[in-house]
């Protein structure tokens, strides 16, 4: 897989800085694409998603495409060889595969293990390719990189059915076939997806351009189209190739050939003359003729391993679907894309000792099965081993007598009850920690003779009933008809969530596209010696069962001990197959890279949960409960001002009006100066009487706008906002204010009546003593004539830490306690020394009324919000809850290192204010104590508590208080 590893090490390289905007892959590729990479990789987005994000296998494949097809720009596979590895071209006989006609277009492969969610880059790359393909339409470009015309092809009914799930949403129950689009994959997980400016866009393409197997051709769409269809029907619609025929003209024709030439449809024996039939049959014939004439296409090949060469004596042949490809892709030239995904895109060549894997020339992406393992996205495998010593050797074929009929040979027998026997103890010891767990045990037989019998010997010898064995094969659908089938269908895609079937018993069918989450058990009955049947086979169990940060722990250790060659410790996400001789290589490579591990009969009595215990809430467990208040509507606050009596306003007296008009005089003075020396002469004075009335009440208006600056609390200029300023802008009622300004003007300003507009009395106005003197006094005046009201009342909710009733801990990582509303209480098995150490100090502390560890995950809502050092928002939730008689104390514990730095300090600050406006509230909304928040470094924790001190005395010492006011300097002066 040369050409992955190079176009991997080429898209890194341009990829660096992607997360913080700063990669030159920015700048190759269009606006629409930059925009999308910021949205699905980009910090900022990342971060406000939280666990809604591509993981590291998904985003590297959907980065390779981009650069591939987008920045490289290759019209064949030759040219993308010839970009990134021009070496590999000289390598055997890689030229000459690479230049044949099928790669003769832009080809891409994606190998990505089972489970690890193809299905979201597939629907990436064609949210990609039609936002540009949209935006370059509407900018009058004819880009030919881009298309709006998608073809998604699936290998069998399960992976179609699972297609139309995700892009049309579920079936909805008695809805005649229709689909509910908000439980389809782009509407659950837009946020991810689609920036919001295009989600509208997105979502109407989607709905109305989709089409199922037999609309395509038929349905009207709008400028696009996405097909989804599975491989028969292209296969069905190609011209068989021509054979050598003897032609006898002499000899009577058959009956049904001289039918067939003068109905060139006839209609099938079942449905009569059924119109829809005879529709279908004839447009099946059309297919490839329509897909062909489109001017361009995008085909997304979901399991792609179905198209491959097969090798006979030497020979090398096409399977009808690659032909079906083949045609449509000739006219179109570059326009014709084809993407491949599969877990297993290889051929296998050779038997016995000189087997091997032929790879696929054109794979771009490989995120294998021992990535996804290694990186805790899929279940870990665990094989159940027969011992041999002191055992009969076993036949693991079925056994047929001489007229073919088989019967269950004994060592199928033993693999059954070896593998029911698993499932029995995974659903006792499930239960015991969530009885919503439902595991499952898949068998896997050699042909569809042998899955009856399989399911008759588990109802009649093994016990099981009806309704718990379920069998799936490629004939179940035909058998039952299109309406028996569909309940069927929808009791197999949701068994995760009910307790029957326990066993499912199929050949072929569910080998690919049954993607549920409980298969925990699969028993392979066949035995074939082909490698990707297995491979695909082991797919069908290795989605995670169990998801979240409870058993986050447990998982790495399973993963750590099987790496290490030992038993895991429970079988929490790992997935159990019964051995079946067959496979020994394959398990052998597994084991060997530390990647599978073995059971035997010392395993019979250890617990499938390992650990695990589920901690409830105590008897009386309210006394212990917390109750997290939520501001959910303040009390309206506003200011009202009474009329200043302005009767009572202290006149101008630091000069009388006569003074001050003797000082003046009367007009402008005008002073000449010469322009060389600057020496002044020549006053004179020219008459100024220029204010009139509206001159009066421009001045009246200004001197208000003056006031009202003066009572302001603007936003200063900069970052940073005073904590006193509480009210950025105060307003008052600037006509009253206009109005008082006049009276006072007239009457009471100095001492006695006053004409502004007689006699240039205006120019005592101006004058800046008079300025200031007037606003001082009105704003003393309206400051002290201002009253605050108070209107409704602050609407608080809490919500109690008991709504979660139950969390999951590790017993050797927590201890019992009895001052919390749970039973036990745990810390994480790495690095958790400290919390430990407070957990026992607070269980042993007399003063200490009621603690609780803080769940992330299971208290989403204890959490708060703060903005980081870098001004991105984030959340987070404090460690402890503590309460004692005086406070109850939201407390951080921290290693010395971590104390300084700055998000830990952003923490801090909005935890602060948190609790400041927490104890603003009235005592029944925060359980009659004020709130407070505590910082605790290591070193601090670890001192106090070895001098025998209480660590309720450590929580009010090093509680974090509110910075001194200026209001309340002031009141100390």
């Amino acid at each position: 897989m040369v050409l992955s590893a190079a176009l991997t090490a080429k898209t890194q390289q341009l990829c660096l800085g992607l997360e913080h905007g700063a990669a030159d892959l920015l700048e190759l590729v269009t606006p629409t694409t930059a925009e999308l990479l910021l949205w699905w990789f980009g910090e900022e987005q990342t971060t406000t998603r939280g666990g809604l994000n591509f993981h590291q296998g998904q985003k590297q494949a959907i980065l390779n495409a981009i650069v591939a097809h987008e920045v490289l720009g290759s019209a064949t596979l030759q040219q993308l060889y010839q970009a990134v590895a021009p070496d590999a071209l000289l390598a055997g006989t890689r030229l000459a595969e690479v230049s044949a006609p099928k790669h003769a277009h832009p080809k891409y492969c994606f190998k990505m293990a089972t489970g690890t969610g193809k299905t979201w880059v597939l629907q990436a790359l064609l949210i990609w390719q039609l936002l540009n393909k949209t935006a370059a339409l509407e900018a009058g470009v004819d880009d030919a990189r881009f298309t709006r015309h998608f073809m998604v092809v699936a290998p069998g009914l399960i992976v179609y059915e699972r297609l139309l799930d995700a892009f049309c949403g579920k079936l909805v129950e008695n809805g005649n076939g229709s689909r509910d689009f908000s439980r389809s994959d782009l509407a659950q997980f837009a946020d991810l997806f689609i920036p919001e400016a295009y989600r509208e866009r997105v979502f109407a393409f989607v709905r109305g351009n989709v089409c199922a197997k037999q609309e395509i051709g038929l349905k009207a769409t709008g400028n696009g189209m996405i097909a989804i269809t599975n491989w028969h029907l292209l296969a069905e619609g190609d011209v068989a190739d021509e054979v050598g025929v003897v032609e006898a003209l002499g000899a009577p024709l058959e009956p049904h050939q001289v039918v067939g030439q003068v109905l060139p449809l006839m209609p099938g024996r079942a449905t009569g003359n059924s119109l829809d039939l005879l529709d279908r049959r004839y447009a099946r014939g059309n297919v490839l003729e329509y897909l062909a004439g489109l001017p361009e296409l995008m085909v997304f090949n979901d399991e792609a391993h179905h198209i491959h060469d097969l090798r006979r004596e030497g020979e090398t042949t096409e399977v009808e679907w690659q032909k079906s490809l083949s045609r449509i892709a000739a006219p179109k030239g570059r326009r014709f894309v084809q993407v491949d995904f599969s877990a297993t895109p290889y051929n296998d060549v050779g038997t016995g000792k000189n087997k091997k894997k032929v790879y696929f020339p054109h794979i771009v992406t490989d995120f294998d099965l021992k990535s996804a393992m290694r990186a805790g996205l899929v279940k870990s495998l665990l094989l159940d081993r027969r011992k041999e010593i002191g055992a009969l050797p076993l036949e693991f074929k079925a056994e047929r007598d001489e007229a073919g009929n088989p019967t269950l040979s004994e060592g199928q027998r033993v693999m059954l009850r070896a593998g029911l026997a698993k499932l029995r103890k995974l659903e006792k010891d499930f239960a015991s920690v969530d009885p919503s767990r439902h595991p499952k045990m898949l068998v896997v037989c050699e042909d569809t003779t042998v899955s009856p019998l399989v399911a008759q010997f588990l109802r009649e010898q093994e016990g099981l009933g009806d309704d718990e064995v379920m069998t799936i094969d490629s004939g179940r659908k035909a058998e039952l008809g299109e309406k028996d089938w569909a309940p069927v269908r929808e009791r197999l895609f949701d068994v995760d969530r009910h307790a029957t079937p326990r066993v499912i018993v199929s050949v072929l069918m569910l080998r690919e596209g049954f993607d549920v989450n409980n298969i925990c058990v699969i028993v392979p009955l066949r035995s074939s010696q082909a490698q990707i049947l297995l491979e695909q086979t082991i797919g069908r169990g290795l989605r995670l069962m169990w998801r979240g940060q409870d058993f986050e722990d447990i998982k790495r250790e399973n993963r750590e001990r099987i790496n290490a060659g030992q038993e895991p410790a429970s079988l929490i996400d790992v997935l159990s197959i019964v051995e079946h001789p067959a496979f020994q290589s394959f398990y052998d490579d597994l084991i060997n890279e530390g990647l599978a591990g073995t059971s035997g009969d010392g395993s019979d009595g250890t617990s499938a949960v390992g650990d695990v215990v589920a901690t409830e809430l105590r008897e009386g467990y309210q006394a212990f409960d917390f109750g997290i208040p939520f501001i959910l509507q303040e009390a309206d606050e506003f200011r009202e001002h009474a009329a200043v009596d302005v009767a009572e306003l202290p006149a101008f007296t630091a000069m009388s009006a006569d003074g001050l008009r003797g000082l003046l005089g009367k007009g402008d003075t005008f002073v000449s100066q010469d322009l060389q020396s600057a020496t002044l002469f020549g006053d004179y004075r020219v008459n100024g009487a220029v204010m009139n009335v509206g001159g009066y009440n421009d001045y009246l208006s200004r001197l208000t706008r003056r006031i009202s600056q003066a009572l302001s609390e603007p936003l200063p200029k900069g970052n940073k906002i005073a904590t006193h300023l509480a009210k950025p802008y105060l307003q008052v009622h600037t006509a009253d204010l206009t109005g008082w300004l006049d009276d006072y003007i007239w009457t009471q300003l100095f001492g006695q009546a006053f004409n502004p507009i007689e006699d240039e009395n205006w120019r005592l106005l101006l004058l800046q003593p008079v300025v200031d003197h007037i606003t001082q006094v009105f704003a003393v005046a309206l400051l002290e004539s201002e009253q605050q009201q108070v209107t409704g009342q602050t609407e608080v909710h809490a919500r109690q830490l008991s709504e979660v009733p139950r969390l999951m801990l590790r017993e050797a990582h927590s201890m019992a306690v009895s001052k919390c509303i749970y039973t036990r209480q745990g810390w994480p098995a790495r690095n958790g020394g400290l919390e430990k150490a407070f957990i026992h100090w607070a269980q042993a502390d007399a003063q200490v009324a009621a603690f609780c560890k803080i769940s992330e995950t299971r208290h989403p809502f204890a959490r708060l919000r703060y903005v980081k050092d870098d001004g991105l928002p984030a959340f987070y939730s404090p460690d402890f809850l503590v309460r004692t008689e005086h406070a109850i104390y939201l407390a951080e514990t921290k290693a010395a290192q971590q104390v300084s730095h700055p998000n830990v300090q952003r923490k801090l600050k909005a935890a602060l204010a948190w609790c400041e406006r927490i104890n603003a509230l009235a005592p029944e909304h925060r359980q009659g104590l004020p709130w407070h928040y505590v910082l605790l470094s290591e070193p601090v924790l670890l001192e106090w508590q070895a001098k025998g001190a209480h660590l309720a005395e450590l929580l009010d010492y090093a509680r974090l208080r509110p910075l001194a006011q200026a209001s309340l300097q002031q009141s100390l002066l």
